[in-house]
């Protein structure tokens, strides 16, 4: 039971939310696509016959449930743009459904539910980078195009000229989505003037999201190099720097926080991390001395080396040998206890493995041995001097 309580999160149970609601636009459409399917194979004529057993707001139904079904298998990630694509489609769901569809039933309260939820865990949607924002990018403008062009083609007849055609259809949602509007193609009825619309709108709404979770990661990142890089650098003395993202780090971090100490934290870029939001990053290779100079360690008190793997904790120790100052320390985690005798080797000022920490005070405890803080610093500072 604690296994599979630890494995159910806050972004889990509102993906599968947001999939049920997903399933109530897409189910309907999808059985009724299937009883027509048979038909469909050797009766196609035109695309407007061959889409007419399709009710008019099936075809946005179709596609704002299989976009929410893509949504909520990205949300349990915890990825930011995903969380935000959600928002706006849940959104958009509660105002076609009162003021478009004029529908006022159990969809509604549901959407507008689970739109509350999303919104009040918005801090759980944390993790944003520049691959996933091009990657939702061109999802949503791939899955509007369709949208529209198959939209364009079921009301063909109620443009003019009327739309019969592939090509045509992708040139007017092309159109209409840049905001173009050359007007060579014009909606004269009611129903092709609300769907041409839903387009425009869509293509505003798609085409700012997407630059913006694109550019917004390139822009973050600059200014934090910019801030953090050359004004907070001269601040930077007198503080521990941590080397990694793992639970460890992040305990560490937060024990010398708590004390009131300074911290400056680095890994490597893309890194996914729980630090808090006001922590003082710097991203870059961690065994490269201009990461560390970046991070001042000439002034740091230590620079601990808590990376998940030793190879990385001993490249890191050697770089800071050559820019550290003079009454820095260095400090490096041992994952690994078969590695102590080689990292003990780049000669850092302290080597400690929590698995040989944790053995000796067990066994300690089991002979009945005191522990005190006098024997927990003699394991380590001296425990090193034993080994053979």
């Amino acid at each position: 039971m604690k296994i599979i309580r630890s494995k159910i999160s806050i972004p889990l149970c509102l993906a599968v939310l947001v999939a049920i609601n997903g399933g109530f636009f897409l189910v309907p459409v999808i059985t009724n696509i299937m009883n027509h399917l048979p038909s469909l194979k050797n009766d196609f004529t035109s695309w407007k016959d061959t889409l007419s057993f399709l009710n008019y707001f099936e075809i946005p139904h179709l596609f704002i449930g299989l976009f929410m079904i893509f949504m909520a298998v990205l949300l349990p990630t915890r990825n930011r743009v995903a969380w935000f694509f959600t928002v706006i489609l849940l959104f958009t769901i509660i105002i076609l459904d009162i003021f478009i569809i004029h529908e006022n039933n159990h969809k509604i309260a549901y959407s507008s539910a689970v739109l509350i939820a999303m919104i009040y865990y918005w801090r759980q949607f944390y993790y944003h980078s520049l691959a996933s924002g091009t990657y939702f990018a061109i999802i949503s403008i791939s899955w509007l195009i369709v949208y529209s062009m198959l939209g364009t083609l079921y009301l063909g007849d109620q443009f003019t000229p009327h739309v019969t055609d592939l090509q045509t259809a992708f040139y007017f949602a092309i159109v209409c989505m840049s905001t173009v509007g050359f007007g060579d193609i014009i909606p004269h009825s009611t129903e092709a003037r609300m769907f041409t619309l839903t387009v425009i709108v869509s293509g505003i709404t798609v085409f700012a999201a997407s630059i913006s979770s694109i550019a917004g990661p390139m822009i973050s990142n600059n200014v934090k190099r910019i801030v953090k890089g050359r004004v907070y650098n001269m601040d930077r003395k007198n503080h521990y720097i941590v080397v990694g993202a793992n639970p460890l780090s992040v305990t560490v971090y937060n024990s010398l926080r708590a004390r009131g100490d300074d911290v400056t934290v680095v890994f490597s870029p893309g890194t996914v991390h729980n630090y808090p939001p006001k922590t003082d990053i710097v991203e870059g290779d961690p065994s490269a001395t201009a990461t560390l100079k970046l991070a001042g360690a000439d002034k740091a008190k230590s620079i601990i080396a808590l990376a998940t793997n030793d190879a990385d904790n001993a490249f890191v120790i050697l770089a800071a040998k050559e820019v550290a100052g003079e009454d820095t320390k260095t400090l490096a985690l041992v994952n690994d206890t078969q590695n102590l005798k080689k990292m003990k080797r780049v000669n850092p000022d302290m080597v400690f493995s929590l698995p040989l920490l944790g053995s000796e005070l067990l066994v300690r405890t089991l002979d009945g041995e005191t522990i005190n803080n006098e024997l927990v610093t003699q394991l380590f500072f001296g425990h090193e001097d034993k080994q053979p």
